[in-house]
């Protein structure tokens, strides 16, 4: 038997979607935290950039083994006053604030590697689930401008993340390395960042509603009969099995998008050092000067994936949704290939106009497309399941980026950019293996 959700989904208003979105702006702290300043913290510590992608593999590891799982849980739940998803989102909350408050304040690289795995990790938990909210509370009409909502407070948690750095040096904070520990800029910015997650992933939990089973008598007669760790494996197992069409012919499309992202929140901080600062020593003040500089570029892409939340919908109506995905991944691959060439800091934020315009893109088309394509009594699983788009590219790049590196690269680590700018414009060319039927409307 099937559970589904009421079938009764009325139209949100806009504040509503803003409230069961707003988490989201918590979340990005998190991840844009994470996301410019790991290689910062991993290098100042003394890694190399041969080791920097060894070291990333705790984000996409995590991701690939918890989301399939979160998502499986969180469809078999329900209760009265936290719902289905919330308990998720607010549990990983918890964790991850404490996790922010860990990692800047390592004094070895494996203390950071240990914090990035588990902040990772609570992250997914809280993460996951927003994504499967948007299919449970919207009729497939307003799914794209939900995904588009999730996408503006990424954006918008994104800029005051990066900038939190530069934000704290610009009122006096030391920005550089004292007796090898990581600069107070980065570890006050962490404990903004933490507070901020709670913060807002609360707003949610306690400002939405969750739509109940239709049938919640026979919602948890099923439950009942799913109890137990080989039944879960086994069902979760059955369902990758019998994943829809779309979402396969979309994993080549993630594949190289992602894969495109990783290689340049990996390098993006030593390739600017080196190829702008002219500096190669993590523990300089001009090393430290590159990476307050990435959180600024960072932030710029951020902002305009914030802007342009707003306006993929729009084109989307009157396109389709594959079409402005492949042109979004075109802008994005160019901009990233172009910063191979620049060698003023200024110039640097001007292909983050064009990276941030792929990044709106990627994080809400695929999802909307998805979204339409599977049953809703799983679609906290195959949002889950989604997520193997999203890791495996990342960790296929873990040996592959320092062996590109090393052997066709000359160990130009900001090469690796234009290897980045590649990799987007393939995946926009496997959009045309893509086929979205569901018509998007007002």
């Amino acid at each position: 038997m099937q559970m589904q959700l009421s079938a009764i989904k009325p139209r949100l208003t806009f504040s509503q979607l803003w409230n069961m979105s707003f988490g989201f702006f918590g979340i990005q702290f998190g991840f844009a935290l994470q996301n410019s300043n790991s290689s910062r913290i991993f290098s100042t510590l003394g890694a190399s950039p041969d080791d920097l992608p060894w070291f990333w593999l705790a984000p996409p590891v995590t991701g690939l083994l918890i989301q399939p799982i979160i998502g499986y849980l969180s469809d078999n739940t329900w209760h009265h006053k936290w719902g289905r998803r919330r308990p998720f989102f607010f549990g990983g909350a918890i964790l991850a604030t404490l996790a922010m408050f860990m990692m800047p304040n390592s004094t070895a690289i494996w203390m950071a590697v240990f914090a990035l795995w588990i902040m990772d990790a609570s992250i997914n938990v809280a993460m996951e689930p927003f994504r499967a909210f948007v299919g449970d509370k919207l009729d497939p009409a307003q799914q794209t401008s939900g995904f588009a909502m999730q996408t503006f407070f990424i954006g918008c948690g994104s800029v005051i993340a990066s900038l939190l750095p530069s934000i704290f040096e610009h009122f006096g904070v030391s920005n550089s390395v004292i007796d090898g520990n990581i600069p107070p800029t980065v570890r006050y910015s962490f404990y903004v960042g933490g507070l901020a997650f709670i913060s807002a992933v609360a707003w949610t939990v306690f400002s939405s509603t969750e739509l109940p089973p239709a049938d919640l008598e026979a919602f948890r007669a099923e439950r009942a009969k799913r109890k137990g760790v080989g039944h879960a494996f086994s069902e979760i197992f059955s369902s990758l099995v019998k994943m829809p069409l779309v979402m396969r012919q979309l994993a080549a499309v993630q594949f190289f998008s992602w894969a495109s992202l990783f290689i340049m929140w990996v390098n993006t901080t030593n390739a600017v050092a080196a190829n702008v600062f002219g500096t190669t020593d993590a523990k300089s003040d001009a090393f430290q000067a590159a990476g307050t500089w990435v959180s600024i570029m960072f932030a710029v892409y951020s902002g305009v994936s914030a802007l342009a939340a707003f306006i993929l919908p729009v084109i989307a109506r009157k396109t389709n949704r594959k079409v402005l995905h492949m042109i979004c991944l075109f802008i994005g691959g160019a901009s990233l290939a172009s910063i191979m060439f620049i060698t003023q800091k200024e110039m640097l934020l001007l292909p983050m106009v064009g990276v941030g315009i792929a990044w709106a893109s990627i994080l809400t088309v695929p999802f909307a497309i998805l979204a339409g394509s599977v049953p809703p009594e799983k679609m906290g699983f195959y949002m889950g399941a989604f997520n193997f788009t999203v890791v495996v590219p990342q960790i296929v790049m873990v040996p592959v980026l320092p062996f590109v590196l090393s052997h066709f690269l000359g160990g130009r680590v900001v090469a690796t950019l234009a290897f980045s700018g590649a990799c987007m414009v393939i995946g926009g060319l496997c959009t045309l293996l893509v086929k979205d039927t569901v018509v998007v409307s007002a």
